[in-house]
């Protein structure tokens, strides 16, 4: 099944599967950090590192590492969200072509390489430029996306 039809870039009609399997794979991101975030919490638990009544009702008394893996995590539930509206709009209302594909990936991709420096090095300057790429990305792909159905192009 194709939604928009034939695309001005390249002019290659695209499927469903195609829209969406960037937004699966950015949904299996979140989840990996979901997991991440559960064994790294219940690693210190277990060790006795950290301590239930520390943490119960909400107190930031991880240690480092869990805390990277979850704040990465709950990062996953700001950005994102305006990529799965932006693609729950566009399938839909038949404007999802060459270049929004394209850019999720790129999207995603952004995604993955934030997600990575967060967890590891915590990089601030890396993080924060390829934070700012994929907020580039969705800006552009939401402007496009605007022009597309309000001009009708």
């Amino acid at each position: 099944m194709t939604v928009g039809g034939i695309s001005p870039l390249g002019k290659v009609p695209m499927s469903v599967q195609m829209v969406l399997l960037p937004v699966f794979v950015q949904v299996a991101l979140t989840f990996a950090l979901l997991i991440g975030m559960v064994v790294a919490r219940r690693k210190t638990l277990v060790s006795g590192e950290t301590r239930i009544r520390d943490i119960a009702l909400g107190e930031p008394n991880w240690p480092k590492g869990a805390t990277q893996i979850a704040n990465c995590y709950r990062n996953q539930f700001e950005l994102p969200v305006l990529f799965y509206v932006l693609i729950a709009l566009a399938l839909p209302l038949r404007r999802a072509d060459l270049f929004i594909v394209l850019m999720s990936w790129v999207f995603v991709v952004a995604r993955f390489a934030h997600a990575g420096i967060f967890v590891s090095s915590n990089d601030m300057g890396r993080r924060s430029t390829v934070w700012l790429a994929g907020v580039l990305v969705l800006l552009a792909m939401w402007i496009y996306f605007a022009l597309k159905l309000l001009l009708l192009i």
